[in-house]
């Protein structure tokens, strides 16, 4: 793409906003401007694209479903602002993984017109603990290190969770780590201790942090307080319904570089109606995904809600930027995604004064809104 193109507006850049122009094809070649204050003028919003390390679906599509349902997911995700993402996977069958890893892999080498860049995968499961399964299908297992090398030959696995407490992964967690892997801990019953233990093994980070943990209690502090207490980065799914606004004020006071994600499901950008999520039937209604039982399955959040989200709790819109882009890239070691700066991938979102999505661009493609 050799087409220079320019916005102009407030842009949020690594220093701080200033009033200007972003001037870009593939790449941001400049940015010019005055230091600015966005609330004393109407100008338009200009941020970083959004980055998303937990999506398992969207437009009625699920990562376990292998064929095209990658790049639906991932258009989907782009016209509200995800320009780059991780495909999540389920626990599952190790054949259906391989099945779903094989298609990712795809999606992985080559960008879709129109579509997020997929970055690799997470693998969410089967490697947690059966006793903490949340939505997750009853197919956890045991680790081992010869498996999770045959499955990231297969697609690229940049993130992978792990419930420290089960037999033999407290070591998994220094081989995964030293294959150059994020770890996380999730789906866990671990106590305070090991997940500290995890932490000194390599772990970096925590899946959906206060869902599908052991909660914090004065005298137990369990997972969410190893959390709390000890990490630098942390995933959080801020559609306020699967974490109190209160409870992600206190991550984000406690966690330096707490992230966002949205655990999107099929259910994101559909209507009201049963969807699949893995193997499991799970259900769209009032505003959230749900097995059955009721339990919370996954979200229908994007990641521009998520935003507004953060905003209307009460993090300005800097703050709110870092947590939905710069943060996460930053964990994957993404230094060319996340921000606005020169040589930097030109993944830009542009908002209204409300917060809308106006334009979006990836690697400097502009995305066709229409059907967000």
């Amino acid at each position: 793409m050799s087409n220079t193109q320019q916005l102009q507006g407030n842009v949020l850049t690594p220093r701080g906003w200033i009033e200007g122009s972003v001037n870009f094809s593939e790449r941001i070649s400049s940015i010019q401007g005055v230091i600015a204050d966005p609330g004393k003028n109407q100008q338009q919003y200009i941020l970083p694209g959004f980055v998303d390390l937990h999506v398992h679906g969207a437009g009625g599509k699920d990562t376990m479903e292998a064929g095209d349902a990658v790049q639906v997911i991932a258009r989907m995700h782009a016209r509200h602002g995800t320009t780059s993402m991780l495909a999540t996977t389920m626990t599952a069958p190790i054949s259906d993984l391989e099945t779903a890893l094989q298609a990712i892999s795809t999606s992985c080498k080559d960008r879709s017109p129109g579509a997020a860049r997929v970055l690799g995968v997470h693998l969410e499961g089967p490697y947690i603990n059966p006793g903490k399964l949340g939505a997750q299908p009853d197919f956890a297992t045991l680790a081992t290190l010869e498996q999770v090398k045959h499955l990231h030959a297969i697609a690229p696995i940049k993130l992978i969770t792990v419930a420290p407490e089960m037999e033999g992964h407290l070591e998994l967690v220094k081989q995964l780590t030293a294959m150059g892997m994020q770890v996380q801990i999730g789906h866990t019953l671990g106590t305070y201790e090991e997940g500290v233990a995890a932490l000194a093994n390599g772990a970096t980070g925590f899946t959906h942090l206060y869902n599908a943990m052991s909660r914090l209690d004065h005298r137990a502090p369990g997972m969410v307080g190893a959390a709390l207490a000890h990490a630098k980065f942390s995933e959080i799914i801020p559609d306020l319904l699967h974490v109190h606004p209160g409870a992600i004020r206190a991550a984000m006071r406690a966690i330096p570089q707490l992230y966002c994600v949205t655990d999107s499901t099929a259910a994101s950008g559909m209507p009201d109606g049963q969807y699949m999520l893995g193997r499991q039937v799970v259900h769209k209604c009032l505003g959230g995904v749900r097995l059955e039982d009721g339990t919370l399955a996954g979200s229908t959040l994007t990641m521009d809600q998520a935003l507004r989200n953060l905003v209307s709790i009460g993090l300005d819109l800097a703050d709110a930027s870092k947590r939905v882009s710069t943060y996460a890239a930053d964990y994957l070691g993404l230094h060319e995604r996340g921000r606005l700066q020169i040589n930097s991938y030109a993944d830009v979102v542009v908002l209204d004064r409300k917060l809308n999505l106006t334009a979006v661009y990836v690697e400097g493609e502009k995305i066709d809104l229409a059907n967000a």
